[in-house]
């Protein structure tokens, strides 16, 4: 069985943490590659020197069946990690380094145990959507995929509007800050934020959410995940950018993107034992008693 590690630089990661997880990949046998990045400071920080046959750049490229990506961060590190597999259908284990952690659900502690887990194959794959946007884009993005949210905000201090089509009907003309447009993974990302609902990963649509709107009857709104939305940009003398999950760039006066379901989905890979609800509690504190 192969494991694809990755991780990005800037993560505070320990020398006892790292070793932790080089010595759980290499108690269970696996034949692993690691990202570039990732193997300069496992090989800086405990000598784990991987050879240059088995690190990847930009994309991982086919690999054999069975085979699973490790992203050992947050969910910016998850997320970074779901745009190397380009369109190779290789779930996606989430290990969280990180804080908050709604995609890496999988806990740092007990590797070795998680690691068991991968080899006798025990782990839940669950589908979710991806979006697919093209437009206007100032600078051609390097993926056009985004699995939390695709987002057009405002930079500076003007507001912006952003006129918002549904197959072709208007919704509404946004004026404030921007508009979120989410899949159900990305409802407890960005969009929760803004006051979007939270949505459970299997249900079969797409959530459109105002940024700051400057009229406070504006709410988020659920639509099918076979809707086509287009939104437009109207603005003065302010400036804009749009997001595709934690990427950003530049988007000009009066830019149009049109925004669908990808064709195709990544598999997010989790424990057994730990549900969409467990996380969602655990993480939001829901029932804690604050008398207690």
């Amino acid at each position: 069985m192969k494991i694809l590690l990755f991780s990005r630089q800037g993560l505070k990661h320990s020398s006892e943490e790292l070793a932790a997880l080089r010595d759980a990949a290499h108690q269970f046998g696996f034949e692993y590659a690691v990202n570039e990045e990732f193997a300069a400071i496992l090989a800086e920080q405990i000598g784990w020197k991987i050879p240059l046959a088995s690190q990847y750049r930009f994309t991982v490229g086919p690999q054999p069946a069975g085979t699973v990506m490790v992203c050992y961060g947050g969910d910016g590190t998850l997320l970074e990690g779901v745009h190397r597999l380009g369109h190779e259908p290789i779930p996606v284990l989430g290990i969280n380094a990180g804080h908050l952690g709604f995609l890496t659900s999988a806990p740092n502690e007990g590797l070795k145990a998680l690691f068991a887990e991968v080899a006798a194959g025990h782990l839940q794959v669950e589908r979710r959507t991806l979006l697919h946007v093209s437009g206007d884009f100032a600078e051609q993005p390097d993926s056009s995929l985004a699995l939390n949210e695709f987002s057009i905000q405002r930079h500076g201090a003007g507001m912006i509007s952003v006129e918002t089509y549904v197959d072709e009907q208007m919704v509404a003309t946004y004026h404030g800050d921007g508009v979120i447009v989410s899949t159900p993974t990305g409802s407890t990302a960005y969009a929760l934020s803004a006051g979007g609902p939270v949505v459970a990963p299997a249900c079969a649509c797409l959530v459109i959410s105002p940024l700051a709107p400057h009229n406070l009857t504006m709410r988020p709104v659920v639509i099918p995940d076979t809707s086509h939305i287009r939104l437009r940009i109207r603005m003065r003398h302010n400036e804009a950018f749009a997001t595709l999950d934690n990427r950003s760039y530049a988007a000009g006066k009066d830019a149009t993107f049109e925004i669908r379901k990808a064709e195709h989905a990544i598999f997010l890979a989790v424990p057994h034992n730990i549900s969409f609800y467990d996380t969602l509690r655990n993480k939001m504190m829901w029932g804690l008693d604050p008398r207690s």
